[in-house]
């Protein structure tokens, strides 16, 4: 078995490599075809996972949109959604918010997450929250019974939180932000296929996040990175990269 997951990071952005602007309101950058190839991508895999500073900016429900692929994801044996990862280091996270609302209760997050023989649960919503270990009882006296908080090292190990997943039976795992999410684990050199859907738009504000802080990445090989795909998907164009040597079959993504 592998020891860890599948890590395909979906991001879409401007023409000039920004994720959002500055001003306090989302920016949505992808149109309704790219949003619903989105939506197809989540299908595809057995967990969507962002950072904690996403929760708190844009609240995402992180659901599967389409009824068809819920009961498609219904018929193979998974639930309708994929579980919900976060990481976080403070544990400043808001119970309330729709990544733990949205969705069937998790019925008391139950931890596991896995049934025997490895299938994922299909009753509920798991949700996964990784934090360091300082800040994990805060976490699990703030979110209660809303999700499963894992300790995940002193300073959060992102190698350690991938083999916990994979334990748990995820075998795919999709990630849909940050830009700080995005970094560490384009600097870990963890990330096997990138999604990026480049908007019509143009934000030209140097405070605003752009895809990756280029000074955490710096250090990696200048090599040039591999593109599978390129296509149009309404006004948005769509470029798939594959990131490491784990292709293949087992590295198709969804179209």
């Amino acid at each position: 078995m592998p020891e860890r997951p599948y890590v395909l990071i979906s991001v879409a952005t401007s023409i000039d490599g920004y994720i959002d602007d500055a001003s306090g309101t989302r920016l949505i950058l992808s149109g309704p075809a790219d949003l619903d190839r989105v939506d197809e991508v989540r299908a595809g895999c057995d967990a969507i996972l962002v950072g904690a500073g996403t929760i708190r900016r844009d609240n995402p429900a992180l659901l599967v949109r389409s009824a068809r692929r819920r009961a498609a994801r219904a018929d193979r044996g998974q639930p309708a959604s994929p579980v919900k990862v976060t990481l976080t280091r403070t544990a400043d996270l808001d119970p309330a918010a729709r990544f733990f609302t949205a969705g069937p209760p998790a019925g008391g997050a139950r931890a596991g997450g896995v049934r025997a023989g490895g299938g994922l649960i299909t009753d509920d919503v798991t949700r996964l929250v990784y934090v360091p270990e300082p800040a994990g009882q805060r976490a699990r006296d703030r979110l209660g019974t809303a999700a499963t908080v894992i300790a995940a090292g002193e300073r959060g190990d992102l190698r350690a939180l991938l083999a916990d997943l994979r334990a748990r039976g995820v075998r795919r795992l999709l990630v849909e932000g940050g830009n700080s999410v995005f970094t560490q684990f384009l600097a870990a050199g963890l990330a096997d296929e990138l999604h990026l859907a480049i908007a019509p738009l143009l934000v030209g504000d140097p405070a605003a996040p752009r895809f990756a802080a280029a000074e955490r990445i710096s250090d990696l090989p200048a090599d040039r990175i591999e593109l599978a795909e390129s296509r149009q998907v309404g006004d948005v164009v769509l470029a798939r990269y594959l990131l490491s040597g784990r292709g293949g079959a087992h590295g198709q993504a969804a179209s």
